[in-house]
């Protein structure tokens, strides 16, 4: 099969490498520059760094497959971080059940509650019963008015804003089910596992270009044609859409009024301070202060040494907010000093000095807003087009996104597809 792929993040590039081991010839379209997608690097002092912070949980079996089919396992190193929130001016350890146990906010009663809750949640192997289930009502009834009003509203108004609300329980259940106290970082950075299966496409015959937004996708005939941004044409006997769904039904063509539209994103901001020293004593650090204009601090080099990076602390600054927000609109620079005055809350000596480089980074389409209606709205893999399948971001559910998640969903796909040997 000819097999065009659109997008070369972690789902298209899987979604390629599945289909040349089968002997299948592929070509894989890629807008920007850069592999990876959401995962896509920069590099500092010569060492590739997620733009977007990144990890793995023991749980993501996809992604610690094919690193091992890759040949990176013995560059996975696993670690238990310190992780904290802050609330009412201060930091609280806040990473292992006996700290959250611990947190001086709860009475007992809110430590029974909090405690039986999260259990309850790490027992239940099937979340489509919270399907329709707003987080937040669970949350009050189950782990109590208190640890909701002091822990959940808090994180969940940080990252969906005015969506808090809506934001369905089986999302929720989805982070606290799979998610592991150990973590996971690929030493020297995901972007090998990208370089890597880059070099394994090639290698067989397969093809990535760069800088080919795709303008256009339709099927006059018995073949899919893919028109980019700079004219040119290529035709398909099939092609895997793994681009923001909404990129697809403009692309296609598709109305206003269609269910592709329906379900919304938030953008992502994210700064990264390359620093002389370190700005906190963890390596993820929630904000429980809603009137903080970021939702969250994540020194990576409280994870991995600084000596990956010529001795520079990392420190991201990261944010969901939407795309005609203040946040995402204005200049990096200017960006940048509104936030200096917060870092200060959570490190009173902190000082713009201590930054002796930064990178900022941004994506338009980054986290799905998952109501209650979400799981109703998502499309399915096969299209209107019969030699185009679409698998995106949005597809995934109720995990939240995740490397592992859009690696599994690439597989799942060729699978369906007999793409795949």
């Amino acid at each position: 099969m000819k097999l065009g792929v659109v997008g070369a993040g972690a789902t298209g590039l899987t979604a390629a490498f599945d289909a040349v081991k089968a002997g299948h010839d592929v070509t894989v379209l890629e807008a920007s520059t850069e592999l990876g997608g959401l995962a896509a690097s920069v590099e500092v002092n010569g060492t590739p760094l997620e733009r977007f912070y990144h990890h793995s949980f023991r749980t993501d079996h996809a992604m610690l497959e094919l690193i091992r089919e890759l040949g990176l396992a013995d560059r996975m190193v696993f670690h238990k971080p310190r992780t904290g929130i802050y609330l009412d001016g201060e930091l609280h350890d806040f990473g292992t059940p006996l700290e959250m146990l611990r947190f001086p906010g709860f009475s007992t009663v809110d430590r029974l509650r909090f405690g039986f809750s999260s259990a309850v949640l790490k027992a239940v192997r099937d979340g489509s019963r919270f399907n329709s289930v707003s987080a937040l009502d669970w949350m009050r009834r189950w782990a109590g008015p208190r640890v909701t009003e002091l822990i959940w509203h808090p994180l969940l108004t940080g990252k969906f804003g005015d969506h808090a609300e809506e934001i369905s329980m089986a999302w929720l259940w989805a982070r606290i089910h799979y998610r592991t106290f150990e973590l996971g970082y690929l030493r020297g950075g995901f972007e090998q596992v990208y370089r890597a299966l880059l070099e394994a496409i090639t290698e067989r015959g397969g093809k990535v270009e760069f800088g080919k937004p795709m303008a256009s996708i339709s099927q006059p005939g018995s073949s899919v044609v893919v028109r980019t941004g700079d004219d040119s044409s290529y035709e398909f006997d099939h092609v895997i859409v793994t681009v923001p769904q909404t990129a697809f039904a403009e692309a296609a063509g598709i109305p206003t009024d269609h269910v592709l539209w329906r379900n919304q994103y938030l953008g992502a901001t994210c700064f990264i301070l390359e620093c002389d020293r370190s700005v906190i004593p963890y390596y993820w650090l929630n904000i429980n202060d809603t009137a903080f204009p970021f939702l969250a601090v994540v020194e990576h080099t409280n994870m991995v040494s600084p000596a990956e990076y010529g001795g520079r602390h990392i420190v991201y600054v990261g944010n969901y907010v939407p795309r005609e927000d203040w946040r995402f609109t204005t200049p990096p620079e200017e960006l940048l000093d509104a936030y200096l005055p917060w870092l200060r809350k959570l490190n009173p000596d902190f000082d713009r000095s201590w930054i002796l480089d930064w990178q900022f980074s941004k994506a338009g389409f980054a986290q799905p807003i998952v109501t209650p209606q979400y799981r109703s709205l998502i499309p399915g893999h096969r299209t209107h087009l019969p030699g185009v399948t679409l698998a995106t971001m949005s597809q995934i559910y109720p995990q939240d996104r995740g490397q592992s998640y859009a690696i599994e969903m690439a597989h799942r796909v060729t699978r369906q597809l007999g793409l795949a040997g």
